[in-house]
């Protein structure tokens, strides 16, 4: 009796609809086989934008497939309407292209949320973007772009696809060709692979950056910020997307400084949050009531020098360094400061 009863339970655990081992399985396969769907498109995605044509052999080696397993993802996608094949390569369809655009726009938009909202360090946020990329539906995705001001590239300067399944075009010369002794602001830094942009973040390369080539020879790179020099080798250095940039530095035009530079008991009006401020870091200063044309007052600075108290509007705010050097101002005259 005793053991009827317990085969009565163990069956109903494994059976119960929902939360039993068997439902947890299908669960857990449906998953699975949705993640594998989703990266071979964004492979092949990836291949044709490119200019390469993707093939089972690309495929396998990104998804790490047996040919048995390999042949049956094939034989389901194309059957699904979603891949062409004609045995060598591989292409997308419209529908296979309109799913592979909804994964990378999940991804980017994964990679903002983690590096912006929640301090993820930028060499750490692809891995992990990468596993969250599919469970997310398209009016979700909505939302989560709403919800960080919808931004338009990620944290490596990658553009995001907008909810039409359109990418907007990405800028910037690769760093390789670019003339020497020519202000450039860095624009993206590929993530792929990630050995190679975690060697960019360990040089002290980040978005938005201002430097110049000073030297180029056939196995290396010599860049200057003004400060620091940076050597990259030639491989790495393609990695590396720029645009013209100003060569006056942003705080000497028209008498414009980052907060942190206001002297203490000085007084400023507010020109405009840094562009490449984005996501929660953003709203955080609007909220606490920095936009543009609002008066700021410098307080004393403290001994350790870091948070900096702020008056506004009445208000006394402590900033950190890294967020008032976000904060661009216009210093006022004494007279007009009090």
């Amino acid at each position: 009796m005793a053991i009827a009863i317990l085969l009565s339970l163990v069956a109903f655990a494994v059976l119960l609809p929902t939360y039993g081992v068997a439902a947890q399985w299908r669960v857990y396969r449906s998953g699975l086989a949705r993640e594998r769907t989703e990266n071979a498109l964004k492979h092949l995605l990836r291949q044709a934008t490119d200019g390469h044509s993707a093939s089972f052999r690309s495929l396998k080696g990104e998804l790490g497939l047996s040919d048995r397993e390999l042949l049956s993802l094939a034989e389901r996608l194309e059957l699904e309407g979603l891949i062409h094949s004609d045995g060598t390569h591989l292409k997308l369809t419209t529908d296979g292209e309109r799913l592979a655009l909804h994964v990378l726009r999940a991804h980017r938009l994964w990679e903002v949320y983690l590096a912006e909202e929640l301090g993820v360090p930028v060499d750490r946020v692809h891995a992990q973007a990468e596993r969250q990329e599919h469970r997310l539906n398209p009016q979700q995705l909505d939302r989560l772009s709403a919800a960080m001001g919808h931004p338009d590239i990620d944290p490596h300067g990658d553009p995001i696809p907008g909810p039409d399944g359109v990418v907007p075009e990405a800028p910037g010369t690769v760093l390789s060709a670019w003339p020497l002794s020519t202000p450039a602001r860095i624009v993206h830094l590929e993530d792929e692979p990630p050995l190679a942009f975690a060697q960019l973040i360990a040089e002290g390369l980040k978005l938005g950056q201002v430097v110049r080539v000073i030297e180029r020879t056939p196995s290396r790179l010599v860049l200057s910020d003004g400060e620091n020099e940076f050597r990259l080798a030639p491989m790495l250095a393609a990695n590396v997307h720029v645009v013209a940039a100003s060569s006056e530095p942003a705080r000497a035009l028209d008498g414009v400084l980052p907060l942190s530079d206001l002297p203490s008991g000085a007084a400023a009006d507010i020109v405009a949050l840094d562009p490449h401020l984005k996501g929660f870091a953003r709203r955080r200063l609007l909220d606490l009531g920095f936009t543009p044309g609002a008066r700021v007052r410098s307080e004393l600075q403290p001994f350790s020098g870091d948070p900096r108290a702020y008056r506004l509007r009445g208000t006394t705010i402590a900033l950190r360094r890294e967020q008032s050097d976000r904060v661009l101002v216009r210093a006022l005259q004494p007279e007009r400061s009090r």
